[in-house]
């Protein structure tokens, strides 16, 4: 059995989330806007985009029909996924320093997994223009493209699916 790399990641851990996680989804939600979508929207739009994540009390409401699984490192949140009506994945935030380190495609994966597991035939996401490229990579197909209004923002998102298939390993 073979070590690590030294300069290799630490596993992350996925647990449901708990009713007491809102405040720290919120920030790691508000954290990844403001900090990994400035290539894509402007400082209005990210505040905007930013603020819904402010009331936590409509944050927990919102996840409270769905499952949000939240990925740790040595027992700390890093980031989350919420799965809504089984078919729609509504939220996927990591912290911006565990970003390309594997752990938006860990809550995917799994995420994917569980919905399969549950009957889901595909599934869909409103992905942020950030966030496209992650989805497409992991076989997610455009299927149209939005504005949404935040704060008195328009923002550019795309609703992607993809077929789900018990036989097929998620790529990734």
């Amino acid at each position: 059995m073979s070590a690590a790399p030294a300069n290799a990641a630490p596993a992350a851990a996925l647990r449901p989330a708990l009713p007491g996680d809102v405040p720290l989804l919120a920030a790691i939600a508000m954290t990844a806007i403001l900090e990994l979508t400035g290539e894509d929207y402007d400082e209005r739009q990210q505040e905007a985009w930013a603020d819904a994540f402010a009331d936590e009390e409509a944050l927990a409401e919102r996840l409270a029909d769905r499952l949000t699984l939240v990925a740790t490192r040595a027992g700390e949140p890093v980031g989350f996924i919420a799965l809504a009506e089984n078919t729609i994945i509504d939220l996927l935030y990591i912290r911006p320093e565990v970003a390309g380190e594997g752990v938006a495609t860990l809550l995917c994966v799994a995420i994917e997994k569980l919905a399969t597991a549950r009957g889901a035939k595909s599934l869909t996401v409103d992905a942020s223009d950030t966030a496209l490229a992650f989805f497409q990579a992991r076989g997610y197909v455009a299927r149209q493209r939005n504005t949404v209004q935040r704060g008195g923002e328009w923002l550019g998102n795309t609703t992607l699916e993809k077929k789900l298939t018990a036989e097929t390993p998620a790529p990734g």
